[in-house]
Order: C-alpha cells, then sequence, then structure tokens
C-alpha cells in the first residue's frame, strides 16, 4: 500500500460545501467540528482547498449558479474522492424537489456516494456518513 493511500485513510482532508439553503445542516457540519463531537478524533481534517480534499460534503439546495461552482470544485478534488450528500435538500431537494430552478438533489449534479437524510440532518448521523465515506475511499483507493 502506498504512503498515499496510507494518509489517506488514517487522516482524510473535509471540503464543505453549502449550495444554498437555511443552513441548517451547514451548521450541523461545523458542529461536528466542534470540540463536543469532535470529527477530527477520527483523524479528518476540515480544509478550504480542494485540491487537498479526499471527502466532499455538500449540503443545500442546488441552484443553476451554485451547480456550476459544485461542479467546477468536484473536479478540482483529485481521484480518488468521495461526496457526501447532508441534509434532505442534498439528498433529494427536499420541500423544493419540484421547484423550476433547483436539481432535485445533488446527484443530478455530481455523483454521490453516501447520503446523510434528514432536516436538518444530526451531527451523529454525519459523523457516520462521514466514516462511512472513508471506509468507500479506502475501497477506492485499489481501484
Amino acid at each position: 500500500m502506498s504512503l498515499l493511500a496510507i494518509s489517506r485513510r488514517k487522516s482524510p482532508w473535509l471540503l464543505h460545501f453549502e449550495t444554498g439553503s437555511c443552513n441548517g445542516c451547514a451548521i450541523e457540519v461545523f458542529a461536528c467540528l466542534t470540540p463536543l463531537y469532535d470529527l477530527e478524533r477520527f483523524g479528518i481534517i476540515n480544509t478550504g482547498n480542494p485540491k487537498h480534499a479526499d471527502l466532499f460534503v455538500v449540503t443545500g439546495c442546488v441552484s443553476s449558479r451554485s451547480g456550476r461552482v459544485l461542479v467546477n470544485l468536484y473536479n478540482q478534488i483529485p481521484n480518488p474522492k468521495v461526496v457526501v450528500a447532508v441534509g434532505v435538500c442534498a439528498c433529494t431537494g427536499g420541500i423544493f424537489h419540484d421547484a423550476y430552478n433547483l436539481a432535485p438533489g445533488v446527484d443530478r449534479v455530481i455523483p454521490v456516494d453516501v447520503y446523510v437524510p434528514n432536516c436538518p440532518a444530526r451531527p451523529e448521523a454525519i459523523i457516520d456518513g462521514i466514516l462511512h465515506g472513508v471506509e468507500l475511499l479506502e475501497n477506492k483507493q485499489g481501484d
């Protein structure tokens, strides 16, 4: 196993993008990074640079404008990468799924590996989804 594969397994970096919504799920993602839930205890580091990210956590509804940014960020993340859709808006479009200007879920714009539903998603569920994403990332290393 390469050194890069080991470092990604032991310390994957996370990029969070809020596509635009009530920010309820975004607040819960940030709560995962606080000492109360402490996502870093699993070695997961929050980054602001997509070129350093392994996990892409997306919250909110996707409009045409935010969709362009979403695709741009997704394309900048090096392979292998895992996308985690957090919240019902990111998973299915939520109450806005029939809106003319919004995509009914992030998976209509970029591929999604893990879905964490609810409104807003609980920090425990988000952490569970991210850890599942780390497992998927480890499996993608061999591909």
